[in-house]
């Protein structure tokens, strides 16, 4: 090639064509976007909360520890999410042909070994945080493959979410104080929504029954109230001896570790900011103003949960239409990030509820990109 040639740099050498190196980039840009709607990246933010809350609800500290529990439970959880999409392939390809999956953008190979990295990835971060952890994140695991491969499609399906949803956030107790009975409670008002989100979903290609919009608004109306409803006062929060008859007085269970009876690690400094205090136990104030501002804005954040998995779901129940169901379902995920919130401020850490809180925007922006469903 002569240097007056099309194509020819001034040396001689082959020029790539722009139109050439648009293709590629668009090329990227594509497999990146086929890949971020496969494993549903906007949903992703509704992870950490879980962790946090399971945390909170056992006066732990957050620590490097916590931080690898969250690392497991969003490897744990994307895992799911290609599972679900190979476990689905030839659903989709009859009812949602546009999915990465049935459109080719993701080869079905691809999708399974992405599931099985993850797994394997998320199990070894849980053993990293401790065998405690490690105990919560197996039977997660196998419930999430047991949940795409088997049970999805059976009556057992909705609980079978619910119950990894409460495990997820059983992991992050295990991590930070390697306990989790203080933390069944929370955990049990995480699975009831996941449930009654889940059993909407069954009805999203189709339209849902109505009665079943219904229900799920029912719960986010009953988990409302129970999130809203005053602590009594003096009750405190349970310390580290909580299941064998000892009560902490009401500001101290914030502070005090798990001792050596707890089997536990004495959690330690690093992680996010300590944030089992509440407000007004430090500086000598009133003895029930932490409480009182935990209750608010445990309720602002309640408030927050009904507002955006209520308004979906009514208009679902009058109008059980398969946009308006999935949108029902795409608010229920939503709605986790301020429910998560709501609990871990219930639990006496309002900075770690406001953390979670702050999730909420940047899933909705990441939302209008790609589907949560």
């Amino acid at each position: 090639m002569s240097h007056d040639e099309p194509g020819a740099g001034p040396s001689g050498t082959a020029v790539t064509p722009p139109s050439a190196l648009r293709t590629r980039s668009d090329g990227r840009r594509g497999t990146l976007r086929a890949w971020a709607e496969l494993l549903r990246v906007p949903a992703l933010f509704t992870v950490p909360g879980d962790v946090l809350a399971g945390a909170a609800a056992v006066s732990a500290r957050p620590t490097p520890r916590t931080l690898l529990a969250i690392g497991s439970s969003l490897c744990l959880y994307e895992a799911g999410m290609a599972l679900n999409d190979w476990a689905d392939r030839d659903e989709d390809a009859r009812e949602r042909p546009h999915r990465p999956l049935p459109s080719g953008r993701v080869h079905p190979t691809a999708a399974l070994a992405a599931a099985c990295a993850l797994t394997a990835a998320g199990l070894t971060l849980a053993a990293r945080a401790g065998r405690p952890a490690l105990g919560v994140a197996a039977p997660l695991a196998a419930t999430v493959w047991a949940y795409d491969l088997t049970l999805k499609h059976t009556p057992a399906g909705p609980a079978a979410m619910a119950a990894a949803r409460g495990l997820d956030l059983l992991l992050g107790a295990a991590a930070g104080a390697g306990r989790v009975r203080p933390a069944l409670r929370p955990a049990a008002l995480l699975s009831t929504h996941t449930l009654a989100v889940t059993a909407v979903s069954r009805h999203e290609t189709r339209g849902s029954a109505p009665l079943t919009a219904l229900a799920a608004l029912a719960t986010t109306g009953a988990l409302t109230t129970m999130l809203t409803r005053r602590r009594t006062p003096g009750a405190g929060r349970l310390g580290p001896g909580a299941g064998r008859g000892q009560r902490l007085p009401a500001g101290r269970g914030d502070t005090a570790g798990p001792g050596p009876s707890d089997g536990g690690a004495r959690p330690s400094g690093g992680g996010l900011p300590r944030t089992g205090r509440t407000v007004g136990d430090a500086g000598g104030g009133p003895p029930h103003a932490g409480r009182t501002a935990g209750d608010a804005l445990s309720g602002l954040l309640a408030a927050a949960y009904a507002t955006t998995a209520a308004r979906p779901c009514a208009h679902a129940v009058l109008n059980p239409s398969p946009p308006l169901t999935q949108r029902a379902v795409g608010g229920g995920i939503r709605a986790m990030i301020p429910l998560q919130a709501a609990l871990t401020a219930r639990s006496g850490a309002p900075v770690s509820a406001l953390f979670t809180a702050a999730l909420a925007p940047i899933a909705a922006r990441f939302a209008r990109k790609v589907s949560v469903t």
